[in-house]
């Protein structure tokens, strides 16, 4: 713009030089007038010509001319030297015409002249050379320091605008800059990199170069200066300290100095900040940056505290990132051993050799594990009755384990032992109660009421949950004991574990239940033997046998399940200038019993979008249109292929006889193809399943021999029509139209 523009002067220029004498264009009457003209321009410039009314005969120049501005009789206005915007950014200048006597006939009127800036001056740094430290782990953006640069062109102009940049960083690790500058301002920052990797340690000092250009640094012939800038890297003094432990239950005197943090710099402003949702925070810091504990700890309650130390500026800008406090719980023993339960009930068989395992006791202590604090010890204190003597028991010292240790146990001596165990750490005791029920030996199986449960039909869709079938088992041996307790399980016939029993404690029935579902194309027919079992092992010599399983035969039948798409909701994004047939997205629907699936569209209400009926690929058949809609839907339909017809009666006052049905049979092409085919039934009465018809009803009546031969024809012609519609509708891979096919739930598409 700028050359055109002094091209434009120069061309004017000429024409008012060459056509001196002659009418010019850029003259007129003596008036108030405002002129800009550039800096720099070659002298003798012509500015304007004014015009004189008489008696007026020459002009007069008066003002801030400094010795540049000159007027001629006639009344051209010219500078003879070179402009000057930073000497003097405008001058005020005075017009006036005089007569021949030298009075003033016109004015003096104010002429103005505006120096238009160029870019005849480079910027220059304020220093050659700057000096600055920064903290290691300094907040990144936060300015550390500043380099200045100043221009004397115009700083409204393009001219005077000044673009900053570092182009030299030494050392460079792995090319990564760790220092940055706002182009504007010159603040020297530290980059994300810089706040985590600057370490004096490893690199005590650094060296920037830092350029500036004007013209905002967008044009080949700006001018440029750049300066050195060393910078100093500091240790920081803001570190996270080490885990804090403090004891439970403190029974000094709070608050309690628990740590330090400090800035690196005086007039801080320090707070906490929690990193988890508490009621309360039993901790705070002072403006010297100790860390104190509110408040007696529990570790029962909590065991350990995380939260973080923050150092704003004056402003209430985080100085650098928050240090993390770590505090653990110390435990104390301050928790007494508690017993499992009230009363804990164990079970032993009358004949149990000595050192059978009655069962396990555990006692429980809230305070740290594995310390000292909870190691429990287990003795037995109490044995009552002591018949028929002290010490029948015995409990493992650490492990709890509750042992027949002084005979083996009679039930019509005493069917009852209560024991008194005694847990203690290292500082308490607690005494806890165990009951142990000497019950009758397990020598009896149990046996099923029934050997098999026959066979139940079941459709794949029956809900989770549902109770299908009631299993019996019986034990003779004592009531309500682990000897007559019947668990059933299934050993055969559900591998993938579909079902499940489960078995009421009070009459021991077993209730079948379906615990994932059934899937016909998966297995249609289970097999399943149960089996019946005591928690309580059997006496040696005594096994189970067949008494104890039975046999159940499950047959699923199929439903036809809707084909279910891979998604619920597709999207596409896609710019509306497309080509018409642009692919815009693809669609997958699977069919539970594997038959063929094919897809349209609905509710494609513009018509933008069509979808291969075979593959699922959606393409767009029209200009889409932004501003018309700008989020297109449409629902997509997966349907299953037809692949037979059924043939059934409006009504049932049929005269006995062969009837012939004719049957249109056509595809989805484009073109469709169609086919008529004749279908001949026989109405008659039905006797015990077979066709009926009295002697001497008409002429001609075939016998049943007869019938039977045609009842076999009609469903050999039924198959083998069937079979043609089957073959016609996969040789066109269209959608027949035979009113059979299924539509799966809708599926929108996002545009």
């Amino acid at each position: 713009m700028m050359r055109a523009q002094l091209h434009c002067l120069c061309l004017l220029t000429l024409y008012l030089t060459a056509g001196y004498g002659q009418e010019r264009k850029f003259s007129g009457p003596l008036k108030p007038m405002t002129f800009s003209i550039f800096e720099g321009q070659e002298p003798s410039q012509v500015i304007f010509q004014f015009k004189a009314n008489p008696p007026a005969v020459t002009f007069k120049l008066t003002g801030e001319t400094d010795g540049i501005f000159q007027i001629q009789p006639d009344g051209l206005l010219y500078h003879n030297k070179a402009l000057d915007r930073e000497t003097r950014a405008v001058h005020k200048l005075q017009v006036s015409t005089l007569d021949a006597y030298g009075a003033t006939v016109e004015g003096p009127v104010p002429i103005t002249i505006e120096v238009k800036d160029i870019n005849d001056n480079r910027p220059t740094f304020l220093q050659p050379n700057y000096e600055g430290s920064v903290r290691q782990n300094s907040r990144p953006g936060k300015p550390f320091m500043y380099v200045n640069a100043t221009d004397l062109d115009d700083p409204t102009t393009p001219n005077g605008q000044l673009i900053y940049e570092i182009i030299i960083q030494l050392p460079k690790i792995n090319d990564v800059m760790y220092f940055q500058i706002n182009n504007k301002t010159g603040a020297i920052s530290l980059t994300l990199e810089g706040s985590r990797e600057l370490d004096p340690i490893k690199n005590p000092s650094y060296r920037l170069v830092v350029s500036v250009k004007d013209m905002g640094g967008q044009n080949d012939h700006s001018f440029s200066d750049s300066t050195s800038v060393n910078i100093m890297v500091k240790e920081n003094i803001w570190k996270a300290p080490e885990p804090v432990e403090i004891v439970e239950n403190s029974t000094d005197p709070h608050p309690i100095k628990i740590t330090q943090v400090q800035w690196n710099e005086p007039g801080a402003q320090y707070s906490l900040v929690e990193k988890e949702k508490l009621s309360t925070l039993p901790f705070s810091i002072d403006q010297e940056g100790g860390i104190y504990v509110t408040q007696p700890l529990d570790r029962e309650e909590k065991d350990s505290y995380v939260f973080y130390a923050v150092a704003k500026d004056e402003m209430g800008k985080p100085l650098a990132f928050p240090l993390q406090i770590r505090v653990k719980v110390k435990d104390i023993n301050d928790n007494p051993p508690t017993c499992p339960s009230a009363v804990t009930v164990f079970e032993v068989q009358e004949n149990e050799d000595i050192g059978s395992n009655i069962g396990t006791f555990i006692g429980h202590d809230m305070d740290e594990e594995n310390t000292a604090s909870s190691v429990l010890v287990y003795k037995i204190v109490d044995q009552i009755p002591k018949l028929p003597k002290e010490g029948l028991f015995l409990v493992q010292t650490y492990s709890g384990v509750v042992q027949l240790a002084g005979q083996s146990l009679k039930k019509q001596d005493t069917p009852q032992y209560n024991l008194t165990i005694e847990v203690s750490d290292k500082d308490f005791k607690t005494l806890c109660h165990v009951e142990i029920n000497v019950i009758d030996i397990n020598d009896q199986i149990p046996i099923f009421e029934k050997s098999d449960y026959g066979n139940l039909t079941l459709a794949e869709d029956t809900a989770v949950g549902s109770t299908i079938l009631t299993i019996r088992a019986t034990d003779t041996d004592e009531p309500f004991t682990g000897s007559s307790k019947i668990l059933y399980r299934i050993i055969q016939g559900d591998s993938e574990g579909r079902l499940g029993i489960d078995t009421d404690p009070q009459t021991n029935a077993g209730y079948v239940i379906i615990k994932k579902p059934l899937d016909f194309e998966t297995v249609a027919v289970h097999n399943i033997v149960f089996q019946a079992e005591n928690p309580e092992p059997l006496v040696s010599g005594v096994n189970y046998n067949t008494s104890s399983s039975a046999k159940f035969k499950l047959i699923v039948t199929d439903v036809n399940e809707a084909p279910q798409f891979s998604q619920r909701i597709y999207q596409a994004k896609i710019r509306e200038d497309v080509a018409v047939g642009t692919k815009v997205g693809n669609v997958t629907a699977k069919d539970p019993e594997n038959l063929d699936i094919s897809y349209s569209l609905r509710d494609n209400t513009r018509g933008w979008l069509k979808i291969d009926p075979v593959t699922g690929e959606i393409f767009t058949t029209a200009p889409l249109d932004r501003e018309a809609e700008s989020l297109y839907r449409v629902q997509v339909m997966a349907t299953e292929v037809g692949t037979h017809a059924k043939l059934s009666t409006k009504h049932t006052n049929f005269e006995e006889g062969l009837y012939s049905v004719p049957i249109r049979i056509n595809d989805g092409g484009r073109p469709p193809l169609e086919g008529v085919v004749s279908l001949p039934v026989t109405f008659c009465t039905c006797v015990e399943g077979h066709c009926f018809q009295p002697a001497g009803h008409q002429p001609g009546m075939p016998t049943v021999g007869m019938a039977v031969g045609i009842l076999l024809t009609t469903f050999l012609v039924i198959g083998i029509i069937l079979a043609v519609v089957f073959i016609r509708i996969k040789k066109n891979e269209g959608k027949d139209t035979v009113e059979s096919a299924q539509a799966s739930e809708a599926q929108p598409l996002r545009n």
